[in-house]
C-alpha cells in the first residue's frame, strides 16, 4: 500500500515541439551549410567570434592562472574516475573457444575510434564532466578526443572547464556550445574529424540535438532533467534526508526529488525540514520550483514495497538510508548509480569518487546503465571453420535459410556443402 504525503503535479517527460522543430531546423541548416552554419549559431546564440578552436598557448595560459588547490583536487577525481574505469574495463573478457569440432568462435572488444565530448556551461559549468567522458574514453583506448564547451564570457571556456579538458586528455578543444557543436562533432566541421560517438549533457536543445542525431553518429545515452530518489526508514535522519534532496533540486526548476519511505512520521519530517531548509538555501529559488512542481513523498508498509516503488521510478540517482540497506543492495533493480548509506551521496558521485555521472534518466534506467568504458568500446564476434565443419553444418543451415525462404542464403551454404566434401 502507498500513501502520497506530497505528489508532483507535473510531468517532467514531455518534449516540447518547439524544441523539437528548432533543433530539426538548426541540423539541417548546418548538415547543408556546414561552417558556415556553425559559426553564425556561435555567434548569434553564444556571442562568440574568435577562433573556435583553443590554441595551445590558451591552454598553457588557463593552465598557469589556476590554483595549485584546484589542480591538486582535480587530479584525485581524475585519478579515483580513470582507477574505476581501468578497474571496468579489466572485467570485459575477451574469448576465443572451439564451439563443435573445427567451429571457433570469438570475441574482441574494438575502442570507438573518433569520439566527441560535450561539456556543459549553463547555469552551473560541470567541470567533473570533462572527467566522466573525456578521461574515460583515454581509459577505453579512444583513438581522437575533441573536446567542446560553450563560452562563459569574452575569455572564452570557463578556465576550469578548459584545464579539466585538458587534464583529462582531450586531443583538440574547441570553444563551441549547444546544438552547433554536437552537429559539428557528428559531421566533421570547422576543423574537427568526424565522430564516430558523442557524448554530454546539457539543456533541452542539446538532449533533442542528441536524439535527432541518434544514427548518424553513436551518443552515450539520452538524457532529461536529473533526479534523485531517497529510500528511507524511521531511524535515518529528516535533515539530512532534506539535504540530499534539495541538493539535486538546485540543478533546475523540472528536477524531480522524491523520498520513498516505510515511515510517515519520516516523511512528515523531511518535507517540513526541506520547507526550513529553503529559507537560507543559496539556490532557494530554483530548488524550491523544483521540489513545488517535482518533489514527491510516498510511505509505503513495507521494504518490499519500497523496492517495487523505486523500480517503477528507475531513478537516475538513488541513495538509501536505511536499517536494512543490504536488502535493498540486493533486491533494487531499476536505477542509474546507487548510494548505499548515509555516509555517501549524490555530490560525491557527481564530482569525482569514481564511478561516472552520465545516467539514465526517465525512466530509463529500466533498461540502461550509464557511461562507462563498455560505452566507448565496441564489443565484436567473429568466426572461423575448419572445411570439414563447413561442410558438416552446411545441410542444417541450408534447411533453415529454405524455412525463411531465403533462397539466396541457401545457395552460399550450398556450393560449401559442395565445395567440401570430399
Amino acid at each position: 500500500m502507498r500513501k502520497y504525503l506530497k505528489q508532483s503535479p507535473s510531468s517532467s517527460k514531455t518534449r516540447r515541439k518547439d524544441v523539437v522543430d528548432t533543433v530539426s531546423r538548426m541540423l539541417a541548416e548546418i548538415e547543408s551549410e556546414g561552417d558556415e552554419a556553425v559559426l553564425r549559431y556561435a555567434r548569434d546564440l553564444d556571442k562568440w567570434t574568435g577562433p573556435v578552436r583553443v590554441t595551445a598557448e590558451q591552454i598553457e595560459r588557463t593552465v598557469a592562472s589556476l590554483p595549485q588547490t584546484f589542480k591538486d583536487d582535480f587530479e584525485f577525481c581524475k585519478n579515483q574516475i580513470q582507477s574505476f574505469a581501468r578497474r571496468q574495463l579489466e572485467s570485459m573478457q575477451a574469448f576465443e573457444e572451439e564451439f563443435g569440432e573445427g567451429i571457433t568462435l570469438g570475441q574482441k572488444h574494438i575502442p570507438v575510434k573518433n569520439v566527441g565530448c560535450y561539456i556543459p556551461g549553463g547555469k552551473y559549468p560541470l567541470v567533473s564532466a570533462a572527467l566522466m567522458s573525456v578521461g574515460t574514453a583515454r581509459v577505453a583506448g579512444c583513438g581522437h578526443i575533441v573536446g567542446c564547451a560553450p563560452p562563459r564570457g569574452p575569455e572564452g571556456i570557463y578556465p576550469p572547464t578548459l584545464y579539466g579538458l585538458h587534464a583529462a586528455g582531450a586531443d583538440e578543444i574547441y570553444c563551441l556550445g549547444g546544438v552547433q557543436a554536437f552537429a559539428a562533432m557528428a559531421y566533421g566541421l570547422v576543423g574537427m574529424p568526424r565522430a564516430d560517438m558523442v557524448t554530454g549533457p546539457g539543456n533541452a536543445y542539446v538532449s533533442e540535438a542528441k536524439r535527432q542525431l541518434f544514427g548518424t553518429v553513436g551518443i552515450d545515452l539520452p538524457a532529461g532533467p536529473t533526479e534523485i530518489l531517497v529510500i528511507a526508514d524511521d531511524g535515518a535522519d529528516p535533515a539530512l534526508v532534506a539535504t540530499d534532496l534539495l541538493g539535486q533540486a538546485e540543478h533546475g526548476p523540472d528536477s524531480p526529488a522524491w523520498l520513498v519511505t516505510t515511515s510517515k512520521r519520516l516523511g512528515e519530517a523531511v518535507i517540513a525540514e526541506i520547507e526550513r531548509q529553503l529559507e537560507t538555501l543559496p539556490t532557494r529559488e530554483i530548488a524550491s520550483r523544483s521540489w513545488a512542481d517535482f518533489g514527491e513523498v510516498v510511505v509505503v508498509d513495507s521494504d518490499e514495497e519500497a523496492v517495487k516503488a523505486s523500480d517503477e521510478y528507475a531513478p537516475e540517482h538513488l541513495e538509501i538510508m536505511t536499517a536494512s540497506n543490504d536488502y535493498y543492495l540486493e533486491n533494487l533493480r531499476n536505477y542509474g548509480s546507487l548510494f548505499v548509506g548515509e555516509e555517501s551521496t549524490v555530490a560525491y558521485g557527481d564530482k569525482g569518487v569514481g564511478t561516472n555521472h552520465t545516467l539514465p534518466t526517465g525512466g530509463a534506467g529500466r533498461y540502461t546503465g550509464g557511461l562507462w568504458v563498455g560505452k566507448f568500446i565496441k564489443t565484436v564476434t567473429y568466426q572461423r571453420l575448419t572445411a570439414a565443419a563447413s561442410r558438416r553444418i552446411a545441410p542444417i543451415m541450408a534447411r533453415q535459410c529454405q524455412v525463411e525462404g531465403m533462397l539466396a542464403h541457401k545457395i552460399t551454404a550450398d556450393v560449401r556443402s559442395e565445395r567440401y566434401t570430399d
